[in-house]
């Protein structure tokens, strides 16, 4: 275990937040994809934690395995697996897993705390939308608190309590009150250069030792810039 750990291997910005045998927790900076696409194979997180682990050995033969991702513009919590059963092991039991996000909306939400839900289904252009078609969509829910309300913004502590692309940027954007800085689903903004949303904490089972773990990420200074300053997250009860 190495938290907060830094090299010369990792894109600037990226810290270690745990390392082990199994498993590899990062804080990934937004604008960094989590693995590649067609256009981007090398400028990605999997990319940047494969050369790591291999301390830049071409030879070496480690590598690391994407369990989930986080949209390029998200920043914040993410893993990944050392090792096949590990990853095998955490996708099996994702579902376990507690997912904590922190985004700011515009306006302020119709009720202080509420789930939203929903069939999210994607066109062929690879944008998100909700569908009446159950046959079409997957059901989504997304939980939020209200954390503070300005004029024009409302924090939002959210669950997320299924896993789809793109689920909280859409939830939110079809309520009326999408994320600042979300251009794909959101207004127009030129005067915020990236999404206000923030992969906060996750907790899971270590796939070894069977341990509780609960890793948790810096809130950026976007936030506060937006909202005021924003306390550091507190385990309920």
């Amino acid at each position: 275990m190495r938290p907060g750990s830094t090299s010369r291997h990792l894109p600037k910005g990226m810290r270690i937040l745990h390392e082990d045998r199994d498993i590899l927790v990062i804080d990934k900076p937004p604008g960094l994809l989590s693995m590649s696409t067609e256009s981007e194979k090398e400028r990605t997180a999997y990319h940047a934690l494969t050369d790591y682990v291999r301390k830049g050995n071409s030879k070496s033969r480690l590598q690391v395995y994407i369990v989930h991702r986080l949209d390029r513009e998200v920043s914040g919590v993410l893993v990944f697996a050392k090792s096949l059963e590990a990853k095998q092991f955490l996708q099996e039991h994702w579902s376990e897993n507690e997912k904590k996000y922190l985004a700011v909306v515009h306006g302020r939400m119709p009720k202080q705390a509420d789930t939203i839900s929903s069939y999210l289904v994607e066109n062929q252009a690879l944008a998100v939308r909700s569908t009446q078609d159950k046959r079409l969509g997957r059901l989504s829910h997304t939980a939020y608190k209200v954390l503070r309300e300005t004029r024009d913004y409302s924090l939002l502590d959210i669950s997320l309590l299924t896993g789809r692309k793109h689920q909280i940027r859409v939830h939110l954007a079809e309520s009326g009150h999408p994320i600042v800085g979300d251009r794909k689903y959101g207004k127009q903004d030129k005067h915020h250069k990236r999404i206000a949303l923030h992969s906060r904490s996750l907790t899971l089972t270590h796939p070894h030792t069977g341990e509780r773990m609960t890793f948790e990420s810096e809130v950026p200074a976007l936030f506060s810039a937006l909202v005021g300053k924003v306390e550091p997250a507190r385990e309920d009860g």
